[in-house]
């Protein structure tokens, strides 16, 4: 039985972490934290709407670490690194889920991974991690005579755009063609705006309650391909994430993605 911790755990995918972790006979809920005052000190239970279950709401992940073998972290990318930094001193394996860190975050938890294990990455559902593999083959097989644009949407509240998985499927179209998607990237139309070749476009929506879609449209004479995915639960990812903590908790220091956790071998 996996010792966890949970980060964030009054945020929306927080919650569900948690709910989805005290159903599991895998894992032993032991600690949480989270920034908003309303919940520091609070029963976990109390807070998943719950009975009590004895593990109260942390406001520093320093402050219920001891006891834990694995954190998952949902939070922001400042929390994030916090948090990274605390499990590694620990020498605790970490799950992160949080996107919109800047590529010098990322490069500084790609370091901190040398002390303990880390699993990041923008999206950990099943269906999600397969579709990039799907986009990149695409990609490479149909080459420059199709034009690629993404589209994604998500709620009204999501902080980040675009979102982590539509930058990680451009990454990935861009493998698949051989080109650079720094270089090839386009993230708005307004105006006269003709289109490059190699072009990727990334076009972001929000509204409603939008737990996730993406689409990615390959766009070439006469014919269209669009693969599509969407989420209708964020259980999606709170699975990925337990399976993640599962699948790490016992792996020697490095930095690993859902690829791994999932056993996909990209070509």
């Amino acid at each position: 039985m996996v010792n966890l911790i949970v980060c964030g755990v009054c945020g929306k995918m927080g919650r569900r972490i948690a709910t989805l972790a005290l159903q599991s006979d895998q894992f032993k809920l032991i600690g949480a934290t989270e920034k908003n005052p309303d919940c520091i000190g609070k029963d976990v239970g109390t807070v998943l709407g719950i009975a009590p279950i004895n593990v109260k709401v942390s406001e520093k992940l320093s402050d219920c670490i001891d006891q834990g073998d694995c954190v998952i972290d949902f939070t922001n990318c400042k929390a994030t690194l916090e948090n990274v930094r605390c499990a590694c001193e620990n020498k605790k394996s970490i799950v992160i889920g949080t996107t919109g860190c800047d590529a010098e975050s990322i490069e500084q938890i790609k370091k901190l991974s040398v002390m303990c294990p880390i699993v990041m990455a923008p999206n950990m559902s099943l269906g999600v991690n397969i579709l990039f593999e799907i986009v990149k083959e695409t990609a490479k097989y149909l080459g420059s005579d199709f034009d690629v644009e993404i589209v994604e949407m998500h709620h009204r509240a999501k902080k980040d755009a675009p979102s982590g998985t539509a930058l990680k499927l451009g990454q990935k179209v861009a493998e698949g063609l051989g080109i650079s998607f720094e270089q090839n990237a386009r993230f708005s139309r307004v105006g006269e705006a003709p289109r490059a070749k190699n072009e990727i476009g990334i076009m972001a929506l929000r509204g409603g309650d939008v737990v996730g879609e993406h689409t990615v449209i390959f766009a070439g004479d006469a014919e269209r391909i669009e693969i599509t995915h969407k989420a209708s639960s964020r259980d999606v990812f709170a699975k990925g994430a337990l399976k993640a903590a599962s699948w790490v908790v016992d792996k020697l220091p490095g930095f690993y993605d859902m690829n791994d956790v999932l056993g996909i071998k990209s070509k």
